[in-house]
């Protein structure tokens, strides 16, 4: 029988029915008897009690506690949060030859996040490429190619304006919900020092990836091919950084009988459509475009189908819509090895 909680109000009535079952002569209903304000006070410090019960209730099995005791549960199963990465990078930097520039050195991009650099570099052939490293952990400082970064403090002989390539790697500290799944997979799934499910495990160790497969043989017999995203980022495609980041974890943990494990990058396959719908109106084209993000994110994996009938499914969930009308596509999108489906163009009939 499932713990209900009683009000405060039902609490104070069982205390004027208990106390008048005691004291006949009494009642303790008169708004301004000491029996009715005793009956109120016990009752609100009651249901304070019957509060923590609830909240007790919902902390003592792992499927449901919260992140303190969430945190403990997954302890004892040695399953740990995942804590929050630094972007990492390049930045290419111009200037006089044979300026310095110094290690920890801050550059800034134009939202204020704040990078430093790793080590000294000389310019040589006007020209110098740094490594950095963001200040904040953090999703956040993710970028891709491309973005200017500004020294903070201006350098005799360095031009202060750089040129960031891909700074990645970066993300935030895992979720609960993220943790909570990692550990009931856990449970679920004991290590078996190299099976399938223990590849998946070892991926989703690695800060920021949200989703791992894994395909035993693809490569060859004795062999391990493992395919991950980040969907937080700006693009859950990993680049080749990430990519070592999670075949270096992977390699640690391995069996060292293992003929090959190879970690890639899956390959993204834009999934355009052709859709019409009633209303036609921006709220309602929104929450379409909504549902079919959540819809690929939920069930496009490398090498997979993403069905029509769940298409269809996805755009009469969104919110609003009344009718549609689809040309593209028309029938189930199926993918070549490697290939996963990821959101298109959507032309707007």
């Amino acid at each position: 029988m499932a713990f209900a909680r009683p009000t405060l109000s039902d609490l104070i009535v069982r205390a004027f029915a208990d106390i008048q079952s005691r004291l006949p002569d009494s009642d303790a209903t008169l708004r301004r008897s000491n029996l009715n304000v005793l009956s109120r006070v016990h009752s609100a410090a009651v249901h304070g009690l019957y509060g923590f019960i609830q909240w007790l209730a919902v902390q003592i099995i792992f499927d449901t506690a919260e992140a303190e005791y969430l945190e403990r549960w997954a302890s004892i199963w040695k399953v740990y949060r995942l804590p929050s990465s630094f972007a990492t990078g390049t930045v290419t930097l111009t200037g006089t030859n044979g300026a310095t520039i110094p290690a920890l050195t801050e550059l800034q991009r134009a939202d204020g996040a704040l990078y430093t650099v790793d080590a000294d570099v000389d310019i040589a052939a006007g020209t110098a490429v740094v490594s950095v490293t963001a200040v904040d952990a953090g999703q956040a400082g993710n970028a891709a190619t491309g973005y200017a970064l500004t020294l903070t403090t201006p350098i005799d002989g360095v031009v202060s304006k750089g040129t960031a390539g891909a700074l990645s790697g970066g993300a935030d500290a895992e979720t609960d919900d993220a943790l909570r799944a990692r550990f009931i997979a856990r449970i679920q799934q004991p290590p078996h020092g190299g099976a399938k499910h223990d590849y998946e495990a070892w991926a989703l160790e690695v800060a920021g990836v949200t989703r791992a497969w894994v395909y035993p043989q693809e490569s060859g017999i004795g062999t391990v091919t493992v395919r991950f995203v980040r969907d937080n980022d700006a693009s859950l495609i990993p680049d080749a950084g990430e990519v070592a980041t999670v075949q270096a974890y992977i390699d640690e943990r391995r069996p060292v009988t293992a003929k090959g494990s190879y970690v890639v990058a899956p390959i993204a396959a834009p999934l355009a459509f052709s859709i019409g719908v009633t209303p036609n109106t921006a709220a309602v084209k929104a929450a379409v475009t909504a549902e079919l993000t959540d819809l690929i994110s939920r069930e496009s994996e490398p090498g997979g189908t993403l069905l029509l009938s769940h298409i269809r499914a996805a755009i009469s969930a969104a919110a609003g819509e009344t009718n549609y009308n689809m040309t593209a596509p028309a029938a189930d999108v199926t993918h070549a090895t490697g290939y996963m489906a990821t959101l298109g163009a959507i032309t707007w009939l």
